[in-house]
């Protein structure tokens, strides 16, 4: 038994092959042609996170890193680590209480290459006590001012998930599915 957004993909990827062996005459006719193969949101996954549920996991995080990490998601919306990682310190902008989002998943729609949020209370306070650290750590502000505000886990191979899930069990609490995801 498989999920139906997961036949649909094996389909959409199915009736590419076939599509590509037509324009090559290998075959007349594609056998995929007409299946479903939108994939869509998977409700049963979907888990509100509640603010009680994040303070825990706050309190649970073992570094000032995974408290930016888990607020950047949680009370900014970031995807994870896509979003979170390509943020810098210019994008904070703190004279407007904003930030600047840019979105590498969305860059190649014309008009979705960022995204302008709120800078929530939430965020705000752990942003600027990163930022503290952060410019005390360096003696050249510029360096600071241009830099990831995210420093660990700047590997695409490191696994952020299962440290959070790891932190979200450290918390008390049962770890969900799409655990960044849930936290949009």
């Amino acid at each position: 038994d498989q999920a139906e957004n997961t036949l649909r993909r094996r389909c959409g990827r199915a009736r590419q092959f076939f599509t590509a062996a037509i324009k090559v005459k290998l075959i007349e006719e594609n056998p995929f042609d007409g299946m479903p193969v939108a994939v869509g949101g998977s409700k049963g996954k979907a888990r509100f996170i509640t603010e009680e549920e994040s303070r825990r996991i706050l309190k649970a995080c073992p570094d000032l890193q995974w408290r930016l990490i888990f607020s950047i998601c949680r009370y900014g919306g970031f995807r994870c680590p896509s979003e979170v990682l390509v943020l810098t310190w210019k994008d904070i902008l703190w004279n407007s209480s904003k930030v600047v989002v840019t979105s590498p998943k969305t860059a190649h729609h014309e008009g979705h290459e960022s995204r302008v949020i709120p800078m929530f209370p939430e965020l705000a306070g752990v942003l600027n006590e990163a930022y503290e650290l952060a410019f005390d750590r360096l003696e050249d502000s510029e360096a600071t001012v241009g830099g990831p505000v995210v420093t660990r886990y700047r590997s695409a191979s490191q696994n952020m998930r299962t440290t959070f899930t790891k932190i979200v069990k450290r918390a008390g609490l049962i770890p969900w599915p799409k655990p960044f995801q849930n936290l949009r």
